[in-house]
């Protein structure tokens, strides 16, 4: 008996270990809501981009998460060993399909010759963000790997001038923009160093129920229940497409909303399904 159950441990029990063998989440920024009104002159300004963020600790790259980002040999081993932080990125309004790259277990080659890796910090680094914006500029120069590049960080001298670039971002199909400190040493954690302007605000949910929709969408999804992360409950009726409508995220599916502020009792207001989170 002692024997069969050591025969099934090395056969599958180290197998079934394997997840248990994923790095923590490694610490890295998180970026709170400007403020309406804000002075940007402290900031360096760049695009928000629509991609999956990646940390690179200079032999490996991996997810927010901790796992592995399973990219093709030729696109980490070109890195440089310095430590960076950034988004892999396929282009404006292309993040469903950059997921489903950067996800699979076996890489493809042909997919991964469009992604880039896109680098807005160095972790440790000394100085403040100005002096890592510099460095950042540098490396990418040195390094001359052309899949890798640096976020374009600019200066914005006043309000007039955010709000001429946010729309500008917009129009062109972009989410928003980027605030960094120009002063902030480097940062873990969510601290007002680093803020995110978009003309919504978006968040979590787990899909708790599926509620029938009547009328035009009769025998199609509704509206969903989700659960936030305090627990409370409410309802996201739009922001669905016919066919999501049909096949809707499953219950116990974490989705992506955006909203615009809160009600007076603290929920989301206009609440609108964007996307599934898919776990990376």
């Amino acid at each position: 008996m002692t024997l069969l159950l050591l025969v099934w441990l090395l056969r599958f029990g180290l197998c079934a270990l394997a997840p248990i063998a994923m790095a923590s989440p490694p610490s890295v920024l998180l970026a709170r809501e400007a403020t309406e009104g804000i002075d940007p002159a402290p900031y360096w300004v760049s695009e928000k981009l629509d991609g999956v963020r990646a940390i690179w600790d200079g032999r490996a790259l991996r997810f927010r998460s901790g796992r592995p980002v399973h990219a093709p040999d030729w696109f980490v081993q070109a890195l440089p060993s310095q430590a960076m932080d950034g988004e892999l990125w396929l282009g404006r309004g292309r993040f469903a399909e950059l997921s489903g790259v950067v996800r699979k277990q076996v890489p493809v080659d042909a997919e991964w010759r469009a992604v880039r890796y896109l680098i807005f910090e160095l972790p440790d680094a000394p100085g403040d963000f100005s002096q890592r914006v510099m460095a950042m500029r540098a490396l990418v120069a040195s390094a001359d790997v052309p899949w890798l590049g640096a976020v374009a960080q600019a200066r914005v001298p006043n309000r007039a001038a955010l709000t001429a670039r946010l729309a500008e971002v917009l129009a062109d199909g972009g989410e928003g923009l980027m605030l960094h400190r120009a002063d902030a040493p480097y940062l873990t954690g969510r601290s007002d160093a680093l803020l995110k302007l978009k003309p919504w605000q978006d968040a979590e949910a787990v899909v708790t129920a599926h509620l029938s929709g009547q009328g035009r969408f009769a025998g199609m999804l509704g509206a969903l229940e989700v659960r936030m992360a305090d627990g409370r409950r409410f309802r996201i009726g739009t922001g669905f497409s016919d066919a999501e409508r049909r096949a809707p995220p499953a219950v116990g599916a974490q989705i992506s909303f955006r909203y615009r502020g809160l009600t007076a009792t603290g929920l989301p207001r206009f609440a609108s399904f964007w996307r599934v989170r898919e776990p990376l």
